[in-house]
């Protein structure tokens, strides 16, 4: 198969990441830990906890190497990415602790930490090695920017025609109506027309942000600057829109479609594509935050765009074990755990019939996406649980409850005033995961937002998160 320049450059992007990571292991070893989701899955409240909790020497059990002592010191350090902002530990840290507690503003742009783990080796051999000190890369990016990828092997006639087409079904109709309507005025042979492109953008964004929504919540709403656009708000990379095309359209040189088409490229060369080898394609090991909750309450079409969502996430990855020419050439994912999180907001009883559902859904997104040549998982988890149990009589029965101080303006049957604890039967889930999937949950399920904790301890309270460490670094500790 012939070589073209687009597939010269994207190699030499990959092998100029690679040869730069592998001259940084040389020095000492390190791990680049991806760390993403949807937008609200929590993943700043995941990186922000994960830390704080190896800084604190928190209780771990499940983290073998810490349970037993052989994690000596924790300590952040310069990030080894000039071009990275660095991830505001300290800031968030504030947020959440301070007298004015409140979850951290969430994940809009790329990030990175580093934090260097300082243990006891196993054997004179590994000793010798690298002297027992790894250097933990979190690499935080918004999911959004995940779902992009696909964007890479689709022109813009074919992504236009799945897009509209997408649009025309349920859910996403009712909230697609006043788009459509921009859209059936749009002639895409047209004379290219600036005031036509900027609002079909303008309505095509909130059509997404509409998807998005809690009474919505799709996940699959690409291109994810459209609804992050950071600094590149105003820019005519983010000024198109999909039209009424056939997936083999071909557009006339001047037409409103080629105006599209062009900005289209733009965007997949100079935002998607530097992300993937510039970040996504140095990655070592990954976890994915889903909130599967607000799908299953917002019913079957959320549920099955989850699915879709999650299929493209899989079907994303460079996967399978790293070797000396991968890391020249371009790293390979080598284990990906994917979280349900803010499982505190269920009792106890429910946490393992959240994961078996979330399991379901990645077994049938792998298979999907033909996923294999790495290790990957599931687990429902709370970086921070902001919630106790309680048990609560009603009449003569007794309902599994959680309990904690709801955000100020949360309403369920009354309005919360952000100070005072409350009690609620947040619902049960079934224990049969194919019940939950066909949408039999939809608005029965009892959710509002709760303050973060007052913490009496160092660490903050969590349900798993030593599990996700475990499976994300602990062979990392021989």
């Amino acid at each position: 198969m012939a070589l073209n320049l687009t597939d010269l450059v994207d190699g030499t992007r990959l092998a100029a990441g690679g040869l730069k990571d592998f001259a940084t292991g040389l020095v000492s070893p390190s791990l680049r830990l991806g760390v993403t989701g949807l937008s609200r899955s929590g993943k700043t409240v995941f990186i922000t906890a994960l830390v704080h909790a190896l800084l604190k020497q928190a209780r771990l059990p499940v983290f073998e190497a810490h349970a037993r002592g052989r994690i000596s010191r924790c300590y952040l350090e310069p990030q080894p990415d000039d071009d990275l902002p660095r991830f505001s530990y300290e800031k968030h840290l504030e947020a959440l602790t301070g007298p004015d507690r409140h979850w951290p503003e969430g994940t809009r742009r790329i990030s990175q930490l580093r934090l260097t783990i300082e243990y006891e080796p196993r054997g004179l051999l590994a000793r010798n090695l690298h002297g027992g000190k790894l250097h933990l890369d979190i690499v935080d990016y918004p999911g959004e920017w995940l779902l992009d990828l696909p964007l890479m092997s689709q022109t813009y006639a074919q992504w236009s025609a799945a897009t509209v087409a997408g649009s025309r079904k349920s859910p996403r109709l009712a909230h697609a109506k006043e788009w459509h309507a921009h859209l059936a005025s749009l002639d895409p042979a047209g004379p290219s027309d600036e005031q036509q492109a900027l609002k079909a953008s303008e309505l095509f964004t909130a059509y997404l942000a509409r998807c998005r929504e809690d009474d919505v919540a799709l996940s699959t709403l690409p291109p994810g600057r459209f609804l992050m656009p950071g600094d590149l708000a105003g820019s005519p990379m983010l000024s198109f829109a999909p039209l009424d095309v056939p997936p083999d359209h071909d557009p006339v040189s001047g037409s409103l479609a080629a105006l599209m088409a062009r900005r289209y490229d733009a965007y997949v060369a100079r935002v998607v594509k530097p992300f993937f080898f510039g970040h996504f394609a140095r990655l070592d090991r990954q976890i994915v935050l889903v909130d599967v909750l607000s799908a299953l309450n917002a019913g079957p079409a959320a549920v099955n765009d989850l699915r879709a969502a999650l299929t493209g996430v899989l079907g994303s990855f460079r996967i399978g074990a790293n070797s000396f020419a991968s890391v020249l050439l371009g790293r390979r994912i080598e284990r990906v755990l994917f979280a349900a999180t803010k499982a505190d907001l269920l009792h106890h009883t429910s946490h393992d019939r959240l994961e078996a559902i979330l399991r379901v859904l990645v077994d049938e997104a792998a298979k999907k996406a033909e996923f294999s040549g790495a290790t990957h998982d599931v687990a429902a988890l709370a970086a921070i649980r902001a919630t106790r149990e309680a048990m609560v009589t009603r009449g003569k029965d007794q309902l599994p409850c959680i309990s904690g101080v709801p955000q100020a303006g949360e309403e369920l049957g009354t309005t919360f005033d952000g100070e005072k604890e409350a009690a609620i039967f947040p619902g049960d889930l079934p224990a049969d995961p194919e019940a939950a999937l066909r949408g039999d949950l939809e608005g029965q399920l009892k959710f509002v937002r709760f303050r973060p904790p007052l913490i009496k301890d160092v660490t903050f309270p969590h349900i798993r998160l030593d599990r996700a460490i475990e499976f994300l670094i602990g062979d990392r500790f021989t």
